[in-house]
């Protein structure tokens, strides 16, 4: 059986603290691709570049806090 590759990132913890209702469709994606759905729903994530880009389109939606 393989072994899991060891990443040196970081963990995030994401949480969406506003709604999406009247928010653009493309920040809506944004938010379902973090993996967010209700209010005050959360996800940990690894601190990589692309989670990062995604989190600083949405920034006005989410909290963030290392983990």
């Amino acid at each position: 059986m393989a072994k899991a590759k060891k990443t040196d990132a970081r963990q995030i913890k994401v949480t969406l603290v506003k709604s999406t209702i009247a928010v653009l469709p493309q920040h809506k994606k944004i938010v379902a691709a973090l993996g967010l759905k209700k209010v005050n729903s959360f996800k940990i994530h690894q601190e990589i570049p692309s989670i990062l880009g995604m989190i600083e389109k949405v920034k006005y939606l989410v909290k963030v806090e290392n983990v």
